[in-house]
């Protein structure tokens, strides 16, 4: 395995349940870190935290292709190069479709799927200029198999693992990588807003996802892993 130490780490989604613990593993074992998030109080108490100057965090919208541009200047007036994007951001709407708006689909698919694509357009030329590099996606267990209730979610996350699939391809003879983590059923502020039956004592615990993360971030140059699966054994309410 590689060393994540020194390493320059873009985590989009720090402020999240996952994308917290995962700043706190990558910054424990000598990442390189730049943080974002939507909520501009919890990101700076994050980087306080964790000793990392304000000028490597942004608050990003990621609903706007202007602000992941304003994104990219900013990391590269710090960061000369990337070597590891993780996105660790998204929202879940969970309705049947007679109770889901075409403005909650759009909006799933704004920020699972338009968001990744702003991020990939943006940051992915600097990695192929490099000829390496790792994006991590975490589409979730619903990015794989469907569930009622989720069209909207479902539709995003599938089309973000068919995007992905597509531009592992456009860069299969250089040494980037894609990884995506197929999980399902972590105890964060994910599950706050969904009207769902489940047991969330019995979901994977936050620091379990982000040691997850922190290990693919350190795989070996001679291979990848594409895909890995984590998810309790079960949290379905009886």
């Amino acid at each position: 395995m590689e060393t994540v130490k020194g390493k320059k780490v873009l985590l989009v989604g720090a402020t999240g349940g996952i994308g917290r613990r995962t700043a706190m593993q990558l910054r424990q074992s000598g990442a390189e870190l730049f943080l974002t998030g939507r909520d501009a109080g919890r990101l700076q108490q994050l980087a306080d935290e964790l000793g990392i100057p304000a000028t490597q965090t942004a608050v990003v919208d990621l609903f706007s292709s202007g602000s992941v541009e304003a994104l990219h200047q900013t990391y590269f007036s710090v960061f000369d190069s990337i070597d590891v994007l993780v996105n660790a951001s998204g929202i879940g709407i969970i309705k049947p479709l007679e109770q889901l708006s075409e403005e909650e689909f759009l909006r799933t698919l704004d920020v699972n799927l338009v968001a990744p694509f702003r991020l990939m357009k943006s940051f992915l030329p600097a990695m192929k200029q490099a000829g390496k590099g790792l994006v991590i996606h975490i589409p979730g267990v619903l990015g794989k198999v469907p569930m009622a209730g989720a069209a909207a979610y479902c539709a995003s996350k599938y089309g973000l693992v068919g995007m992905m699939q597509s531009l592992r391809e456009e860069v299969k003879r250089t040494q980037i990588r894609f990884t995506m983590i197929y999980m399902g059923g972590v105890d964060s502020p994910f599950w706050d807003g969904i009207d769902l039956r489940v047991q969330r004592d019995k979901m994977i615990v936050a620091d379990e996802a982000a040691r997850a993360i922190w290990f693919l971030c350190q795989q070996p140059a001679s291979g990848v892993v594409s895909e890995l699966v984590l998810q309790p054994f079960n949290h379905q309410a009886i």
